[in-house]
């Protein structure tokens, strides 16, 4: 697990890293802005620590704790809490649980995995590039979750150019690992469907919420993170909808291939009927069969069989029924 914070104001910004709660302590910004951010949520002492000193309620620490907690967000008489999924892409594009505790003049943010998407706002702050180091805790924020959102939308970008070369594989019936790989992309999709539409519901609950942690000015660009996360549903929706298409495409190419191939198969079982007749009737030997003394009715029988053979064949490519 490591700690880090930074802390910034209108003037000047540094970063800290830290091994322990304590040390983090020493770190303290108070005539400005404090972010601490804490990767890995698996020592218990560390957050419960970090709860004691901030005193988040026991309930939230339950919270930041289960990664299987849906979207949400609370609020408390000392801070506001909001935790969501966010794409972990150091970790091939797995999903994490991100929690974050919006205080007055500190901001808390909780990742199951080191690794985010967070080092360019770092660089914004200490670099006083855009308007983080004018503004206050509640639009840093905001410059988190739009960051995470921003993800959603690169991750989706992805999968759509994955689903146009799947386009182009649906028309290819040798190709024997569309499918498994159709449907692994099917999974991912749902995945970030899964923490997208909770996330709509609690982007809306924050946008009613009366605290004096989130300004009015503020308002307008939570809206515009909520706006975005409606326009990443819709775009689920419309990958989900494209991915049908392509699923029907092979599906139909595939029984458009099984239909040509049956097509072949009757008609040369067709053209083998009348044949296999005259074979089977010659075939008996029976002994007063008026045609086996006769001294060129092998070359008869073979004649008139080649004769139906081609005469089949000829109807039916007259008939536009072979090839």
């Amino acid at each position: 697990m490591q700690l880090s914070i930074i802390g910034y104001n209108s003037i000047e910004a540094w970063k800290r890293t830290a091994e322990t709660v304590d040390e983090l302590l020493n770190y303290r910004n108070p005539s400005g802005i404090t972010w601490i951010n804490v990767d890995g949520i698996g020592d218990a002492d560390v957050i419960n620590r970090l709860a004691e000193i901030y005193r988040i309620h026991p309930l939230t620490v339950e919270d930041i704790r289960d990664v299987e907690q849906r979207p949400k967000v609370e609020e408390f008489d000392d801070y506001i809490f909001i935790t969501f999924k966010a794409i972990n892409r150091a970790s091939e594009n797995t999903f994490e649980q991100i929690s974050v505790a919006l205080m007055r003049d500190t901001l808390i943010t909780f990742q199951e995995f080191a690794g985010d998407s967070f080092d360019p706002i770092r660089r914004r702050i200490l670099d006083n590039a855009g308007r983080i180091r004018k503004m206050g805790v509640d639009y840093l924020a905001y410059t988190v979750m739009d960051s995470i959102v921003d993800d959603y939308f690169q991750a989706l970008d992805d999968i759509s150019m994955e689903i146009e070369i799947f386009e182009e594989r649906a028309l290819d019936v040798n190709d024997d690992a569309f499918m498994p790989d159709l449907q692994k992309l099917k999974q991912s999709l749902l995945q970030i469907r899964k923490i997208v539409l909770p996330l709509r519901e609690s982007l809306n609950s924050l946008l009613h919420i009366e605290s004096p942690l989130i300004k009015r000015s503020m308002r307008p660009f939570f809206k515009d993170i909520h706006d975005n996360v409606i326009q990443t549903a819709e775009t689920i929706e419309g990958c989900r909808e494209l991915l049908a298409g392509v699923m029907e495409i092979n599906l139909a190419t595939m029984s458009n291939r099984m239909n040509k191939v049956m097509k072949v198969l009757t008609i040369i079982s067709t053209i083998f009927i009348p044949l296999t007749f005259i074979a089977g009737v010659y075939g008996m030997n029976f002994k007063f069969m008026p045609e086996l003394e006769m001294k060129y009715a092998y070359f008869v029988v073979w004649a008139i069989m080649i004769a139906i053979a081609a005469g089949m064949v000829f109807f039916f490519k007259h008939r536009k029924w072979l090839f």
